[in-house]
């Protein structure tokens, strides 16, 4: 392997002190020797890294006798300006910013909750998209729900109601005051939606009376203006009828956030006070744990939703350290994260703790696999070359904690 290939970029040590001083350091990468290990699913990546795309971002954990972390931050190609399809991570920070709307809306005087049922209509021909569902309990839909929804299983939809119940203006617009650029969320998961005018909604209390209702909102964003490397990718595509087309896909109109972003994401929700006020999101300490605890839940740890008999497995949206494990999930592992994957990449961004070695830290990862170099075709290397590889970095920088205890 080519040595200059595996130099990361700069590793940056970030101490907390009570009102977030931080300062920086130099160190010993441990991702350049995990990186350049001889496991055949890592090899198997890092022998064409330009080809997969790889990112990783590991974070070390260190906590002061009163509990206060301070984190420690080592980088492998990170480059926030270099293109990767987010996919449905995409959905955490929308989940955490619907939370956010309703405390907003609440302090505006608005009777609305996250249990409050709600009503979808499309603008146009009033037709009903969504107004029962009977995976809640209720049997309707929620705020709350769709948010469980999309940490068990990512939903799609549950995330497209979210993202219209927010309008893209609100979402980008809140990235941009939290300081996580470069980043643009510009679409549904709804193919041919229109993702300029958001669709209507009502939402009602429990004694079904109306309390709030949206009209659509018409965003005035249409996409992201930055310099991106690598938004033009591949030698081909098909669209959503299988017509091939033997030219280049261009990700231009496509969701973009960059792994750091991600990652700001992830320490917003689970670690709060270690960033500046201006850039916390505006949510209360209980928004906090339900995250956190809907976050760390494995696909089958939930009733309402319930998914265990349709398929799933307990690790289906773990991709790091058991990504390529379909059998059941140790009891002391718990893993804080939200996964993306479409158009052959693959991306994860955990906070892992094993509460019986007392191992914490954070570690998020992208990859890209896409032998063909065809879009949309659903020809990936998931299972052969993605889940193995994302899943077996986990475990060895897993086993790297578990040596410095």
């Amino acid at each position: 392997m080519n040595n200059s290939a595996l130099k990361s970029f700069a590793i940056v040590c970030f101490t907390i002190f009570g009102l977030n001083m931080i300062t920086s350091c130099q160190s010993k990468n441990p991702l350049d020797k995990i990186m350049a290990s001889d496991s055949p699913k890592i090899k198997a990546i890092t022998d064409n890294l330009n080809k997969h795309e790889v990112q990783v971002i590991y974070t070390q954990i260190e906590r002061d006798e009163t509990g206060n972390p301070s984190f420690k931050t080592f980088d492998f190609q990170r480059d926030d300006f270099r293109y990767f399809y987010p996919a449905s991570t995409a959905k955490l920070p929308v989940a955490v910013l619907a939370i956010q709307k309703v405390r907003q809306m609440q302090h505006d005087g608005i009777e609305i909750s996250l249990d409050s049922r709600f009503e979808a209509f499309d603008p146009k021909s009033g037709e009903v998209i969504i107004d029962k569902d009977s995976t809640a309990e209720s049997g309707y839909p929620s705020i709350r729900h769709m948010i469980k929804k999309i940490f068990l299983v990512s939903d799609n939809d549950a995330y497209n109601y979210l993202f219209d119940f927010l309008g893209r203006d609100y979402v980008n617009n809140y990235l941009s005051i939290y300081g996580m650029e470069p980043s643009h969320l510009n679409h549904k998961f709804l193919y041919g939606a229109d993702n300029k005018h958001t669709w209507e909604f009502k939402f009602y209390n429990g004694q079904n009376e109306l309390v709030y209702e949206q009209a659509s909102l018409t965003s005035t964003i249409e996409r992201h203006r930055m310099p991106l490397k690598g938004m033009i990718k591949g030698v081909g595509y098909t669209d959503n009828e299988g017509t091939l087309y033997n030219e280049p896909f261009n990700f231009s109109e496509k969701n973009y956030f960059s792994l750091t972003s991600l990652n700001k994401i992830l320490i917003g929700v689970l670690f709060p006070k270690t960033l500046p006020l201006d850039q916390r999101f505006k949510i209360n300490n209980e928004d906090h744990e339900f995250l956190q605890y809907w976050m760390s839940r494995n696909t089958f740890e939930s009733e309402y939703p319930n998914y265990k008999t349709e398929g799933y497995h307990e690790s289906y949206v773990k991709f790091l350290m058991f990504g390529d494990d379909k059998n059941p999930m140790p009891d002391n592992i718990r893993i804080y994260n939200k996964v993306g994957d479409a158009y052959g990449t693959l991306t994860d961004v955990a906070y892992i703790v094993d509460s019986e070695n007392d191992i914490e830290f954070m570690l998020a990862a992208t990859v890209h696999v896409n032998e063909n170099q065809i879009f949309n075709d659903g020809v990936y290397e998931y299972n052969s070359l993605g889940f193995p590889f994302m899943a077996e970095l986990g475990r060895q920088v897993y086993n790297y904690e578990l040596s410095r205890k």
